[in-house]
């Protein structure tokens, strides 16, 4: 492990050390395995990503010190919801670290416009711009080696019936899996709630992007399920996870009330990612929520956290 490496290691444990200063391994139930603070962690049993300035506290702003930061805090994944916004030569420094380091990156926001109506319109110019994005993403995965790039449907009409939406979605769906799906690319369809965040979308639950996904019956459009905004929605997430099974693609996790960090609100994450984990999922779970407690002391107890819940 060169200098700088150790450097980081030896900051995670400058505040907050007596969590960190014996750090888990786990093994048996109720033994822990006690590793030196001057090893990396173990790696986590599921790709849980951190967003990069999620540990900003101890790795600062560089985005190659956080990837190394998050690696050596036992994260196998990345994720980055800004990622079309940056510079190229940004782009290409994450893909090369990650790759460099056999991590993954999560999905990136292709389209997620809150504010107006698009995929619920049968119009010529609304599916032009879809189509147009979508090429944008392409440009973004050949660069990136991303996967999977998330959409959001945008706003329902209330002037037009659900079903002549739910159609038209289906629809603009199809083209834009023409111009993503021979470069690799999946789209992943984010369910978001309307009671909290999110008031006047079109998709919200589980079963109508399953619904959406299997009309569109494409390999290249799946569902994003974010835990976080389905437990607000209609809760029952392991069920749900079950059904849905074959179109989910891509997680996203938070607890609520509070968007915070695993094991601060009333979603049992332990067991969740125990039977995501059974049920071998292999992609990443993007850690899209905050801290609880501000400064390094937070950065330390959300990496405890995440390892009580993946003790199992």
């Amino acid at each position: 492990m060169d200098n700088s490496r150790r450097s980081f290691i030896k900051n995670a444990t400058t505040t907050g050390a007596a969590i960190l200063a014996a750090p888990a391994v786990f093994g048996m139930e109720g033994q822990v395995k006690k590793q030196k603070v001057s090893e990396p962690l173990a790696p986590f049993k599921l790709k849980y990503a951190p967003f990069f300035g999620m540990f900003r506290e101890h790795a600062g702003d560089d985005l190659i010190n956080n990837i190394k930061f998050c690696y050596d805090m036992g994260f196998r994944a990345m994720f980055d919801n800004g990622l079309m916004g940056r510079p190229v030569a940004d782009q290409e420094k994450i893909a090369n670290e990650l790759h460099r380091l056999g991590m993954d990156l999560g999905p990136f926001v292709l389209y997620a416009d809150f504010s107006v109506t698009s995929f619920v319109l049968n119009r010529e110019d609304t599916r032009e711009m879809l189509i147009a994005k979508m090429k944008e993403g392409v440009e973004i995965a050949k660069r990136t080696g991303a996967k999977w790039a998330l959409v959001v449907p945008g706003r329902y009409d209330e002037r037009l019936h659900r079903d002549f939406q739910t159609a038209n979605v289906i629809d603009n769906l199809r083209y834009c899996c023409d111009v993503v799906e021979p470069a690799g690319l999946t789209i992943v369809l984010e369910p978001l709630n309307t009671i909290h965040d999110h008031p006047g979308l079109f998709l919200t639950g589980m079963p109508q992007a399953y619904a959406i996904c299997r009309a569109v019956n494409r390999v290249s459009c799946k569902i994003n399920e974010d835990l976080y905004h389905q437990q607000i929605t209609e809760g029952n997430l392991i069920p749900n996870l079950d059904s849905a099974w074959s179109e989910i693609a891509a997680l996203h996790c938070g607890d609520t009330p509070g968007r915070d960090e695993p094991t601060t609100g009333e979603i049992n994450y332990k067991n969740v990612f125990k039977h995501i984990y059974n049920k071998q999922y292999q992609g990443v779970i993007c850690m899209e929520h905050g801290l609880s407690i501000k400064g390094k002391e937070g950065e330390v107890r959300l990496i405890e956290a995440y390892r009580e819940c993946d003790n199992f």
